[in-house]
């Protein structure tokens, strides 16, 4: 039997569903060229903060769900399913062929879960009394929901639930899964997250403890990370899906590896319900273990996605833990906040931007930060402006997320090599 440090986690599928788009080759397309996926949310007034948003763009629902099976899922599984579907179909993966359905597992989480179902169906309770309110309440709200449904659908009964850490939910999940693998109790997983960020109970929650843009006037220069002139982030819809699988039975279905999970690092601020730790040490800890358990030092990492939320706090924040956990190193290496184009998509942010990240070391070539224009001099590193950049010697892609509850999580994907 294989030890742990043996067992190697390979990328053979990615799933999503964005702002930008809900396939890979349109979503990679408008990163690429800089493309804003960010509009105004015309149904909202001007009693909202914030009235910009990024809903989902080109999903066709009904090549993933038929009307019944609609009703009874909230928005945030729909596009769980949606991604969860592609991430197979890229793999070529399928419990039953050519591997059990006790081998492979889901891990997809949710920041919020079903927040819009609770909304409306507490407002049915209100209105019409008890008797109204939806048997179907629970199984639609609840978080764990999204990675039940999966796999529900695929027949997959290896680990299954979702983590939940706010915004670090999808990237927290990715790095577990590849944990589960590591240690044998699953040959394949898919992992990432999902999340509805666009209803009215978060747009009017987000908007009164003052997180969220007020430049409804510019949408799709709305979200401005690490930019003097950020004032929040931009809420956004969506999910990002990776199949994860042990690298030796990758290669003996002949599945092509797009990258490989060399590091994860997890840590915990214990500072403040809502802001980072102020001098970035929890981040920059989290990233240091990433590093360590890929065997890299900070002179390997090639490319940084960011958290890069567009808030005043968080970016200058991430800026001085990304100089603690790389040194000097900070100063070289490339840096952009896809937020930039997509906003914010809360706990499923971790799982479309490894998507990012996976891309970006198969294909050398990565997506800039738009919206650069007046650089907060707090935020003093290479931060890609208005650019994306070929990088044809990249190997180790490093991303970050960090979560309200002062969770943070970083994991290194690097090109696959043997």
């Amino acid at each position: 039997m294989m030890t742990e440090s043996e067992r190697r986690v390979v990328v053979t599928g990615l799933g999503v569903v964005s702002p930008l788009g809900s396939t890979l080759k349109e979503v990679w397309g408008n990163l690429l060229e800089g493309v804003s996926g960010i509009q105004l949310l015309e149904e909202y007034g001007e009693e909202y903060r914030c009235r910009v948003g990024g809903r989902v763009r080109g999903l066709a629902l009904e090549k993933y769900l038929s009307p019944k099976e609609q009703q009874r899922m909230d928005p945030f599984c729909w596009y769980a399913v949606a991604a969860s579907d592609q991430a197979m179909a890229q793999a070529g993966l399928k419990a039953g062929e050519g591997i059990s359905p006790e081998e492979m597992g889901v891990m997809i989480s949710s920041g919020i879960g079903g927040l819009q179902t609770i909304s409306t169906q507490d407002a049915r309770l209100v209105q019409a009394g008890p008797r109204q309110v939806s048997p179907m309440t629970i199984p639609m709200m609840i978080g764990d929901m999204a990675s039940g449904m999966v796999a529900i659908r695929h027949h997959l009964q290896g680990p299954n639930f979702g983590i939940v850490s706010a915004c670090a939910s999808g990237l927290h999940a990715i790095g577990e899964a590849s944990w589960v693998i590591r240690r044998g109790d699953a040959v394949a997983m898919l992992a990432g997250g999902t999340e509805n960020g666009i209803m009215d109970l978060g747009l009017a929650a987000f908007g009164s403890m003052r997180a969220l843009t007020s430049h409804n006037q510019d949408p799709q220069g709305a979200s401005r990370p690490f930019d003097a002139e950020r004032d929040g982030f931009v809420p956004a819809s969506g999910a990002g899906v990776l199949l994860l699988e042990e690298r030796n039975h990758a290669l003996a279905r002949g599945a092509e590896i797009l990258a490989e999970v060399t590091g994860y690092g997890a840590t915990g601020d214990a500072y403040h319900v809502t802001a980072p730790s102020a001098d970035g040490s929890g981040a920059a800890r989290a990233i240091a273990i990433a590093l360590s358990r890929a065997g890299l030092t900070p002179q390997d990492v090639g490319y940084v996605n960011a958290h890069g939320t567009s808030t005043p706090m968080n970016d200058a924040v991430e800026t001085k833990a990304l100089k603690l956990a790389l040194g000097d190193h900070a100063r070289q290496v490339p840096i952009s906040s896809t937020k930039s184009m997509t906003g914010h998509l809360l706990g499923a942010a971790g799982g479309f931007e490894s998507l990012v990240c996976v891309q970006a070391v198969k294909e050398g070539m990565a997506p800039g930060t738009i919206n650069l224009h007046h650089p907060d001099p707090a935020c003093d590193l290479d931060y890609m402006a208005n650019e994306s950049r070929s990088l044809p010697g990249l190997r180790h892609a490093l991303k970050l997320n960090m979560g309200f509850g002062g969770h943070n999580a970083a994991v290194v994907f690097s090109r696959y090599e043997g």
